[in-house]
C-alpha cells in the first residue's frame, strides 16, 4: 500500500523513474559532445544536444567532474551490456567483437580526460578505473571466446591485453584532429583473425 505524505495526498509515481530517464538522457548527451569535443566543451553544448537547460544539468551534476564521472560510469554501464547484446544480434561474434571495440574506443575517448577533470582527486581515479576493470574486461573475454570458440579468431589472446592495445592506440587522438585510432583498432583486429583454411 502506498504511503502518504504529511499531507495525506499519495506522492505521485513515476517522478523518480522520470528523474533518473532525464539524468540518463544528460548522459548520452555529454557523452556524444565529450566524444567530438573533449571534456572541455562547454556546459551550453551539451545542454543544446540533450534539449534541456543549463540549469538542469547542474542540478543533476553541480561541478564539471560530477559530470565527467557520471559520465564515465555511464559509457562503461552501455559497454558492459553492449557485449551481450550485440553477440546476440551480429552475424558472427568477430562482428560482435569489432562493434564493440567501437563502442569501447568511443569510451576511451572520453575517458582520457578524466584525470584532469578530477584534478587532485587521485584515489577517486583510482576507484573508477578498477570499476572499469570489473566491469568491462569480463565481457570483452566473453566476446573473444565466442569468436576463437566459432574458428574467427586464434584462441588465447588475453582480454585486459586487447584493452590495453585499443586503449593506447587512443592516446594522442583528442590533441591531432588527423589521427584516427578506429583505423588502427581496425587492422588491430584483422590481425586477430585466423587465416582462412586452404
Amino acid at each position: 500500500m502506498p504511503t502518504t505524505g504529511q499531507s495525506g495526498e499519495v506522492p505521485p509515481r513515476g517522478k523518480r523513474a522520470d528523474a533518473l530517464r532525464n539524468q540518463q538522457a544528460l548522459l548520452a548527451a555529454a557523452a556524444e559532445v565529450f566524444v567530438t569535443s573533449g571534456v572541455d566543451a562547454p556546459i551550453r553544448q551539451i545542454a543544446a544536444r540533450a534539449g534541456v537547460g543549463t540549469g538542469t544539468i547542474y542540478r543533476h551534476f553541480p561541478t564539471r567532474a560530477d559530470l565527467v564521472v557520471g559520465v564515465y560510469r555511464h559509457q562503461v554501464e552501455a559497454c558492459a551490456e553492449a557485449g551481450p547484446e550485440l553477440l546476440a544480434a551480429a552475424d558472427s561474434p568477430l562482428a560482435a567483437l569489432r562493434q564493440w571495440a567501437d563502442l569501447f574506443v568511443d569510451f576511451l575517448v572520453t575517458k582520457h580526460g578524466l584525470a584532469g577533470a578530477l584534478q587532485s582527486d587521485s584515489s577517486g581515479f583510482e576507484a573508477l578505473h578498477a570499476y572499469f576493470l570489473d566491469r568491462l574486461v569480463p565481457v570483452c573475454g566473453r566476446l573473444l571466446d565466442a569468436a576463437a570458440e566459432a574458428g574467427e579468431i586464434s584462441p588465447g589472446i588475453e582480454p585486459y591485453e586487447l584493452m590495453r592495445g585499443i586503449g593506447n592506440l587512443c592516446i594522442g587522438r583528442d590533441d591531432d584532429p588527423r589521427y584516427d585510432p578506429r583505423r588502427l583498432v581496425e587492422l588491430l583486429l584483422r590481425g586477430l583473425q585466423r587465416p582462412p583454411s586452404p
